[in-house]
């Protein structure tokens, strides 16, 4: 039997993971034909790893290690996770240097995972010298976010709006709004970084008007699909962006249940349209 793990799951991951949702869709869920941010796939993945159903469990799971180490640091900032979703993690992913620093770095680790995490290899202050270089990011990585954790509010800001681009994954999640935010006015982010930033589960709704006002960043195509997909954007910008999608990409969302019911309604009108 499935161990049972009780956690407070969100609407958009429930859906998938309900007694009554139908097997294929479980299973869609389960080999990663969901989108979703990083956050809230890690969770679809980790809940789909104790399904009823062994297929959903062994497909959840391959899923879940075959994801790239950029998704796992959704981990850093989620100071609110169940430990058994960390304890899933070291067992399938554990192995990797990056995601072996994230998971001894994390508040919410349980004894019980720090002792299989080193069965894969030593904590980061234990580390080889020898160590490669995909290791030495990931120490730095965990060490920026241990200095944030001893910052003032101002300084944070001030990291916020000079530091690196390690610097700005770590503060893009902080709880505070002006440090936040402020790491979108940081002249040396990226438009990469903005579409990342969209499709991870850290934004909040002063990001959203930030990137939505920049005119620079709204002429990419990937930007403006992103925004159109998150939630928190305005549905004023969101109906606008969608005037903007290619026919494929407004035949999705006509058929996409994963998006608001005003935006898929349109984008039907905006097909019927084209057919007359």
């Amino acid at each position: 039997m499935a161990e049972t793990v009780r956690i407070v799951i969100p609407p958009e991951v429930a859906v998938f993971v309900r007694p009554e949702t139908p097997r294929d869709d479980r299973l869609r869920g389960a080999t990663g034909g969901v989108l979703l941010p990083p956050r809230q796939t890690i969770l679809l993945l980790f809940c789909l790893s104790k399904d009823s159903d062994p297929e959903v469990r062994s497909r959840a799971l391959t899923t879940l290690a075959s994801l790239p180490d950029e998704r796992f640091a959704a981990l850093a900032g989620w100071h609110d996770l169940h430990p058994a979703l960390l304890h899933t993690v070291a067992q399938v992913a554990g192995q990797r240097p990056a995601v072996r620093t994230l998971l001894y770095a994390h508040p919410c680790l349980a004894d019980a995972t720090r002792s299989l995490l080193e069965s894969h290899g030593a904590a980061p202050d234990q580390a080889d010298t020898s160590a490669t270089s995909e290791e030495e990011d990931g120490e730095e990585y965990a060490s920026k976010y241990q200095q944030a954790q001893a910052m003032g509010i101002a300084e944070k800001i001030k990291m916020a709006l000079t530091g690196d681009k390690e610097w700005r994954k770590i503060l893009v999640k902080d709880s505070n709004k002006l440090v936040s935010s402020g790491v979108l006015k940081n002249p040396r982010l990226t438009e990469p970084e903005v579409l990342t930033i969209l499709k991870s589960s850290i934004q909040n709704d002063e990001i959203i008007r930030i990137i939505c006002a920049n005119k620079e960043w709204v002429k990419n195509y990937q930007i403006r699909k992103a925004l159109l997909e998150n939630p928190k954007t305005p549905l004023s910008n969101a109906l606008r962006f969608l005037g903007t999608m290619n026919e494929k990409d407004i035949a999705g969302y006509a058929k996409s249940r994963n998006i608001s019911s005003v935006i898929s309604t349109q984008a039907k009108r905006m097909l019927l349209a084209k057919q007359k």
